[in-house]
C-alpha cells in the first residue's frame, strides 16, 4: 500500500490543481547562492504525551533538541514553529493551532530552547496548515534556500494532505526542501503521506523509534547539504 501510494504521487504530480492552497509571497524571487535557513516545525499534539522508553515523547524531543541546538553555528539562520499546542473550542480552531514562536535569525539557539520549554502538547496535528503558514509568512525576506525540518509523531488529522500540498508547492517554488522525521509512527498510510511530502521536495525522510534514532535523524537533517531540484514532467 505504501509503495503504491508513493508511486501514484510521482506519476500524478501534474494532475493536482490549485485547490490545495499553495501560498507564495507577492514579492517572492529566487536568488541562488544565499545562506540556507532552517525552520524547525515541531509536533506538540496531544499524542506527544504518550510514553516511549520510559519518558514522554515530548520530553525525548525536548532533551534531544537541548543537545543539538548548542552544536548549531551562531551564524546559522534558524527558527521555530510549533503546532498542536492549543486545543481550541472546535476542531476548526484546533486545526489552526500553529505558531511561529521564534522567527528565523542568527544566534537563535537559546531562544528556541526557551520557547520549547514553555510549550506543552495539547491538541491536534495540523501539519499541512503549518507548512502553508511557513511558506506564506515565515520565509519572507530570505532569498536563499529554505530548509524545513518537520518532526511529527502522527499523520495529518485535520482533513488535509501534506503530500498533495507539497506536490502543488514544487510547481511554483524551487527553493524549499522539506525533511520529515516520523517519530514512533507505525501507520502505513501516515508514513506514506509523510514520505511523499519529503520526497517530492527533494528532502530526506527519516523514521525514529528511539531517542537515539531521533537524535541521529535530527543531526543528519541538519548536516546534510541538499539541492532543491524537484521537477515536474509535462503531461504530453
Amino acid at each position: 500500500m505504501k509503495k503504491f501510494f508513493l508511486f501514484f504521487c510521482l506519476i500524478a504530480l501534474p494532475a493536482f490543481g490549485s485547490e490545495y492552497g499553495v501560498y507564495t509571497p507577492d514579492n517572492y524571487s529566487y536568488k541562488g547562492g544565499s545562506s540556507e535557513m532552517t525552520l524547525f516545525i515541531l509536533d506538540f499534539s496531544n499524542s506527544m504525551t504518550e510514553y516511549l522508553e520510559g519518558e514522554s515523547k515530548v520530553d525525548l524531543m525536548l532533551n534531544t533538541m537541548r543537545k543539538i541546538l548548542p552544536t548549531i553555528s551562531r551564524d546559522s539562520l534558524i527558527g521555530l514553529r510549533v503546532y498542536g499546542h492549543r486545543m481550541g473550542f472546535t476542531p476548526f480552531e484546533a486545526c489552526k493551532a500553529s505558531t511561529l514562536l521564534v522567527p528565523v535569525a542568527q544566534n537563535n539557539a537559546l531562544k528556541i530552547e526557551d520557547s520549547l520549554l514553555k510549550t506543552h502538547p495539547r491538541g491536534m496535528t495540523p501539519i499541512t496548515y503549518s507548512l502553508k503558514q511557513a511558506i506564506k509568512n515565515d520565509f519572507i525576506g530570505f532569498p536563499g534556500k529554505k530548509h524545513i525540518i518537520l518532526l511529527t509523531d502522527g499523520g495529518e488529522n485535520c482533513d488535509e494532505s501534506p503530500c498533495k500540498f507539497a506536490m502543488e508547492l514544487i510547481k511554483v517554488r524551487k527553493d524549499v526542501v522539506i525533511d520529515v522525521i516520523a517519530f514512533n509512527i507505525d501507520n502505513e498510510d501516515d508514513l506514506a503521506q509523510l514520505e511523499c511530502t519529503s520526497l517530492v521536495t527533494s528532502g530526506k525522510f527519516y523514521t525514529a523509534n528511539t531517542a537515539a534514532e531521533l537524535a541521529n535523524s535530527l543531526n543528519s537533517s541538519l548536516n546534510a547539504r541538499k539541492e532543491v531540484d524537484a521537477r515536474i514532467v509535462p503531461n504530453y
